[in-house]
């Protein structure tokens, strides 16, 4: 398992980009200027889409790099929490991409609110269902343990329509999430590791439901498989342990993260990364957590 410290120049610029973020106002509206910019070296194309039961009405952001695709078709990444994500690209980071080798495609699962976080949505959404009844989250008091259900319409319908409109490497398919949707890219990788070929969970939230993520820990080698799967894990090392607890300022990993790292350690055919932004509390990971997976394409 690779182990990294991530630090120096690089840093600062990720810094002072994600701290305004460091506690985010959930009504912050949606900001997006690279969708209003011809000439970032991406073009992007929105399309709608509701939940099977109607309840959740979703907006795909999809970035296509001006390069032509290869003969495999264009490597993917899924960016959860859309909205947010899409708010936290800039011109210089795609203008990068499209200029390099492998060009990424850039999807992300957005909604149709103006807000840059659906908290409704993501809450239900990239929370796993961990009791027979009706779920409620406990922070926010918000329906949850609709993970599967999403996981389901992100296969069989969002997968299917971005490879309808793009030609895409199914061989190289990366999930991003952060916080929440860092959670779902455990939860997706722990019960559905052949789904994509990399995950990327950024400060997941594994003090949820007293971390019952990590519950299917013990199964990862049988359900990998013969499968070949990535892993990064980030975390900022300011970050506290659980919604509204100090912040840790310091290196340790916290006992869900030792867990967790202890129990994707070694598992064959699955390849580990953890890397730790110095500084950086929950807010600006997602910014700092994006850059980091496409900048260094982890999606290879």
């Amino acid at each position: 398992m690779k182990h990294t410290i991530i630090s120096g120049l690089a840093m600062a610029a990720l810094i002072s980009h994600g701290a305004a973020q460091a506690r985010p106002d959930p009504q912050q509206p949606m900001v997006a200027p690279v969708l209003e910019r011809p000439d970032t070296g991406y073009g992007f194309t929105t399309r709608p889409l509701d939940s099977a039961d109607g309840q959740r009405h979703y907006r795909l952001y999809i970035g296509r790099p001006d390069q032509p695709a290869p003969a495999a078709g264009y490597p993917v990444v899924y960016l959860l929490d859309g909205n947010a994500a899409v708010g936290s690209l800039d011109q210089t980071l795609l203008r990068r991409l499209n200029e390099g080798a492998d060009a990424p495609l850039i999807v992300a699962i957005g909604s149709t609110t103006p807000l840059r976080i659906d908290r409704p949505a993501r809450t239900f959404d990239y929370t796993p269902q961990v009791t027979g009844d009706t779920q409620i989250d406990a922070p926010s008091g918000l329906p949850s343990g609709g993970a599967d259900q999403f996981l389901d319409l992100l296969d069989q319908r969002i997968k299917p329509l971005v490879e309808h409109a793009v030609p895409v490497d199914v061989k190289r398919q990366t999930l991003w999430g952060h916080s929440y949707g860092g959670l779902l890219v455990l939860h997706a990788l722990l019960t559905r590791p052949g789904a994509f070929q990399h995950y990327a969970a950024a400060s997941p939230s594994l003090w949820w439901e007293n971390g019952a993520v990590l519950e299917p820990l013990d199964g990862l080698a049988d359900q990998v498989g013969q499968n070949k799967v990535g892993l990064t894990l980030m975390r900022g090392d300011a970050e506290a342990a659980g919604p509204g607890g100090p912040a840790r300022s310091t290196q340790a990993p916290g006992v869900a993260m030792e867990r967790l790292l202890k129990g994707v350690s070694g598992v064959p055919g699955l390849r580990v990364d953890y890397h730790v932004f110095p500084g950086l509390g929950h807010g600006p990971m997602l910014p700092a957590s994006l850059h980091y997976i496409l900048e260094n394409r982890v999606y290879r």
